[in-house]
């Protein structure tokens, strides 16, 4: 073999194995519980602070009976993904009616709370969040576990992704 050829992938393994070897110390050794806490994150209590004001201004809007008002929390675009009991739906409209379908008047909407709301903020613009969901009303109690992807935007920190799923 030619030596330039030798040397290349000799330069190849080496930085390969440098890398592997730099992400495994970064990385906590699998099954290791509690994960290591993510990278800081600059702005992240100033986003932690905006988005949970998202989310208790929703829960304000949502035991008032208003729906377009608990709306507010979500991006008004086309490209919102709102996930739940198996169907996918794209579009802030369409997230709108399936609401207004579901829960026509607030007897059906019952009282909301989030609980054990976790808020990581992953960057600058986006913070991920996610924990439980409970509506309580007079004849039952569902409940479940949601995720939120929100996005900092022009109207400030708005919901782009939901995947809300409910207990058995």
């Amino acid at each position: 073999m030619r030596p330039s050829i030798v040397l290349l992938r000799t330069g190849l393994v080496a930085s390969l194995l440098l890398s592997v070897g730099a992400r495994a110390q970064v990385h906590a050794p699998p099954g290791s519980y509690p994960p290591p806490p993510p990278p800081a994150v600059p702005g992240a209590a100033e986003t932690t602070e905006a988005v949970r004001a998202v989310l208790d201004a929703q829960v304000a809007s949502w035991n008032r009976g208003d729906i377009r008002g608990f709306m507010s929390g979500y991006a008004r675009r086309d490209s919102l993904v709102f996930i739940s009991g198996g169907t996918l739906r794209r579009g802030w409209q369409e997230s709108l009616y399936a609401y207004m379908r579901n829960y026509p008047d607030q007897a059906s909407m019952g009282t909301l709370s989030f609980e054990e709301v976790r808020i990581r903020p992953l960057s600058a613009d986006h913070a991920l969040v996610y924990g439980r969901w409970r509506l309580r009303r007079a004849d039952h109690e569902p409940l479940g576990l949601f995720s939120l992807l929100f996005s900092r935007t022009d109207d400030g920190w708005k919901i782009i992704h939901d995947h809300t799923s409910s207990a058995p």
